[in-house]
């Protein structure tokens, strides 16, 4: 195992605060419920390799395994770093001034993301269930229940995933179940694989299935310090990121056997509109709605690990308190989801430039911290008593 780098000084003299043992408060469960949640999020919403055609489950899965060594990458900074969050990894790469600078403009970038959720809350409503009711009503409601979580301290947020995650793994399964005893799931749709060769997969995968949704577990370097046991939950990640892939693999494909791969392509909410052809079901109506409810658990969630992540940031880089920052941050991040102008302009950005600036904080910046942690441990830097 690698040595550990935690120590209570860095060599600029900047002091690391470190997690006190009442603070951990996340069960091996609770993290890896979270993480399972965190990483479905808003993904069954779309198709992200249907640019592949039918091999989009092959796209996801080249995605899954590029994500997966992300994965690792940040376990290993969080190991050698064991009682840091990610604004003291930042300082201790870079040093104060610098590491603070990177960690303000994190702050900003999970501020960003969550407000991307929060607008995908919008839109989705306004599209199914409330379409006469103002966007900003629903958004706000929505909003203020995350800030009500995070008001209410991290253990909050830990829970809702234990509370959650069964009904909606349980509706998935029900769905899936439907599209195979009425032979609506054509899987020959998924043929012939790899037509056009391993370039336009490789292509679709890389950087954009990489950066939405795997590598935004980048988070969980504010997170799995708050493990309530010594060391870092490695293994209830893996396990918990490996099923998670396997799952959106196979709804990838699915959506796909369903609908085939053209009208997958040009459908807004695939998996809505594969849903919807389940209109023979006599005993059951407007299964749209379930679908809708379960795709706001997944929003939910993803909005308020984002939203947290940010105040904690915030706090971090100021010293105070997490309930001062949690109504300026709710603020910013309602504010600046009116600046897009409507659905479709969300979309093309947030699966457009969006995911090539996430490769910076997703990818280029980790590989320069985890080469700065490295250098720093050869060097010797190891704390007293190791």
């Amino acid at each position: 195992m690698f040595p550990s780098l935690t120590a209570e000084r860095l060599s600029d003299g900047q002091e690391v605060r470190s997690l006190s043992q009442s603070k951990k408060h996340a069960t091996s469960l609770e993290m890896t419920f979270i993480v399972i949640l965190f990483e479905i999020g808003s993904t069954p919403m779309f198709v992200l390799g249907s640019k592949a055609k039918q091999d989009a489950w092959l796209a996801m899965s080249v995605g899954a395994a590029a994500g997966f060594a992300l994965l690792l990458l940040f376990l290993w900074i969080q190991r050698r770093l064991p009682e840091m969050e990610l604004a003291g990894m930042l300082r201790f790469g870079f040093g104060r001034i610098a590491g603070g600078l990177i960690s303000a403009i994190y702050c900003c970038y999970f501020a960003y993301e969550s407000m991307r959720n929060l607008r995908d809350f919008g839109e989705l409503t306004a599209i199914i269930l409330l379409p006469a009711t103002p966007m900003s009503i629903t958004m706000l409601v929505f909003l203020m229940i995350g800030v009500y979580a995070i008001w209410k301290g991290v253990k909050t947020i830990f829970r809702l995933p234990e509370i959650l995650l069964p009904g909606l793994i349980l509706c998935y399964f029900v769905l899936i179940i439907m599209f195979l005893l009425m032979k609506i799931a054509d899987f020959r749709r998924l043929m012939p694989v790899a037509e056009n060769g391993l370039r336009p997969i490789l292509n679709t995968a890389l950087p954009d299935i990489v950066s939405f949704p795997f590598g935004q577990i980048i988070v969980f370097l504010l997170l799995w310090s708050l493990w309530n046991r010594p060391g870092v939950p490695a293994k209830q990640t893996i396990w918990a990121y490996i099923g998670v892939s396997l799952f959106l693999i196979f709804m990838e494909a699915t959506n796909i056997a369903v609908l085939g791969p053209d009208l997958t392509h040009s459908s807004v909410l695939p998996l809505l509109k594969a849903v919807r052809t389940l209109s023979g079901l006599r005993f059951i109506e407007r299964l749209d709605i379930l679908v809708t409810f379960m795709i706001f658990i997944g929003l939910m969630i993803k909005m308020l690990i984002f939203f947290y992540c940010s105040v904690r940031m915030a706090s971090l880089l100021t010293n105070k308190s997490e309930k001062i920052w949690v109504i300026a941050v709710g603020a910013v991040i309602y504010a600046a989801s009116f600046i897009e102008r409507d659905y479709t302009q969300h979309i093309a950005i947030g699966l457009g430039p969006s995911l090539k600036i996430d490769v910076i904080f997703q990818v280029a910046i980790p590989l320069v911290l985890a080469l700065a942690v490295a250098l720093r441990g050869h060097k010797g830097f190891i704390p007293p008593g190791q």
